[in-house]
């Protein structure tokens, strides 16, 4: 009710249209299929194979295409290991043959498109990153070990990232979903808060993203979850 009655009262101030005003308290919640996507990610990311099959079972049931799915388990190998990548890659398999003995049939969805011409996945990745975060990357680690760098830019962001089965702010929350499921690693969810902050996803949202995690992964991992999102919105006022 108070988020209606200030959303309200800028309408009259600033003289939008309520169309407008449906769309800002839109924004305030992630839509079916973004809610979808979180559990699949953070149990693929902890290797919860029970748990991923029911957030499969439901992420069909809640719209996401058998393509949108499959990119999701590719793309977690990045951040949890090509072992639970591919553990989950089976589990889905499993799912997708039990449902078509039930003559369920979900919708496959569109393929991944050409990679731009005439570049490499290193600069293509390179312009993915710098955008995405929103400046250059570089630092002493990346100094350190700059093989690291490299693959970070022309795989992740270059040969996966580029991928466009699914967007930016999708694969966002793919991303902090699977981290906040992983102990340890909380350096690197504060990074992609900040970087779902610049792709479309608003804090409102990363808010609700913690109401679903709370939901299927339970109180410990969303208290850290928020913890570090709380830090993240402070650095940024």
């Amino acid at each position: 009710m108070g988020l209606m009655i200030r959303l309200i009262r800028k309408t009259v101030e600033r003289g939008v249209t309520f169309f407008d005003l449906e769309t800002q308290m839109m924004q305030t919640k992630l839509n079916t299929k973004q809610r979808a996507i979180i559990p699949i990610a953070a149990f693929t990311a902890n290797g919860d194979l029970d748990k991923l099959k029911t957030s499969l079972e439901k992420g069909l049931d809640a719209g996401l295409t058998v393509n949108e799915i499959k990119e999701i388990l590719v793309q977690m190998y990045a951040y949890d290991g090509f072992p639970r990548s591919l553990n989950a890659i089976g589990t889905f398999m499993a799912v997708m043959d039990a449902r078509k003995d039930k003559g369920l049939k979900d919708e496959t969805g569109k393929e991944a498109g050409p990679m731009p011409a005439g570049k490499s996945s290193l600069e293509i990745g390179t312009e993915n990153q710098t955008r995405l975060v929103g400046q250059a990357v570089k630092g002493l680690l990346f100094d350190f070990a700059p093989a690291i760098d490299q693959f970070l830019k022309a795989h992740l962001f270059g040969d996966i990232f580029q991928r466009d089965v699914l967007d930016w702010s999708e694969r966002e929350l793919a991303t902090i979903a699977a981290l906040a499921n992983i102990e340890g690693v909380d350096s690197q969810l504060q990074a992609h808060y900040a970087i779902s902050l610049n792709n479309g996803i608003t804090p409102e949202q990363l808010r609700d993203f913690l109401t679903v995690i709370e939901v299927w992964c339970g109180p410990e991992v969303t208290h850290n979850a928020k913890s570090v999102l709380e830090q993240v919105l402070g650095s940024r006022g």
